[in-house]
């Protein structure tokens, strides 16, 4: 399955046809404090578009957590049509919650814009960097993009994330973060892009297993190693 991420900030630099801008910006929202704090650092996608903050995949992934018996403090950094460059910028602010683990949810918003993967590579080589850098356990959420865009592009950018997931072996990959919902009209709002409450559930489910393992680590006093 395929996703269509729209974006519409200023790191604009692509040729392409402009997408459909995103919705603006909710603020970043954290859950009362817990156990080992979580930030998730995205998009509209982490944002939750057009649906409550409870519905998102962050805050179900938590609470499937503390159903487990292992709570976390959750930070939704998500932000509606951010890129790899934005997400850079953000960083600074992520790392001052002094988050044990990060989830990283960028990229989408630069394919679909067409922009240069070698940027996109390195702007999330630096984030996930300086997240590890700065004593957090790392979980990568990759992306994929249509194959209008062209075989090279559309499998550059699948390749990239791999790519920055194996330059660090501690770090956990999801290789496509809406397995099982892009594409199917029935996990989606009316637009097509954004997955409804049910599609934010099952991609909750979807990325638990490296989550779980990465907060356990933690929890264990131990980096998180990736999971199988």
């Amino acid at each position: 399955m395929l996703c269509l991420l729209p974006g519409c900030d200023g790191d604009d630099q692509s040729a392409r046809p402009a997408a459909k801008p995103d919705p603006p910006a909710d603020a970043p929202t954290t859950a009362p404090a817990k156990g080992p704090r979580v930030v998730f650092l995205g998009d509209s996608l982490t944002a939750g578009y057009g649906l409550s903050s409870d519905e998102a995949f962050p805050a179900v992934a938590a609470q499937l957590l503390e159903t487990e018996g292992t709570p976390i403090t959750l930070v939704n950094a998500g932000q509606s049509g951010d890129t790899t460059a934005g997400g850079l910028r953000r960083l600074d602010w992520v790392l001052r919650q002094k988050p044990d683990v990060v989830i990283v949810g960028l990229g989408g918003n630069d394919g679909l814009r067409g922009l240069d993967l070698k940027a996109s590579e390195e702007n999330l080589r630096a984030i996930v960097t300086k997240a590890r850098d700065a004593g957090a356990s790392v979980v990568l959420l990759g992306m994929l993009i249509p194959p209008n865009y062209g075989p090279e592009y559309t499998s550059g950018f699948r390749d990239l994330y791999a790519r920055v997931a194996k330059a660090q072996p501690e770090v956990h990959f999801v290789p496509f973060l809406l397995e099982g919902v892009g594409g199917d009209p029935s996990l989606n709002l009316p637009d097509g892009i954004h997955p409804n409450a049910e599609g934010h559930r099952i991609v909750a489910r979807h990325i638990l297993p490296q989550l779980r393992d990465a907060v356990r680590a933690r929890l264990n006093g131990a980096p998180a190693t990736k999971s199988s």
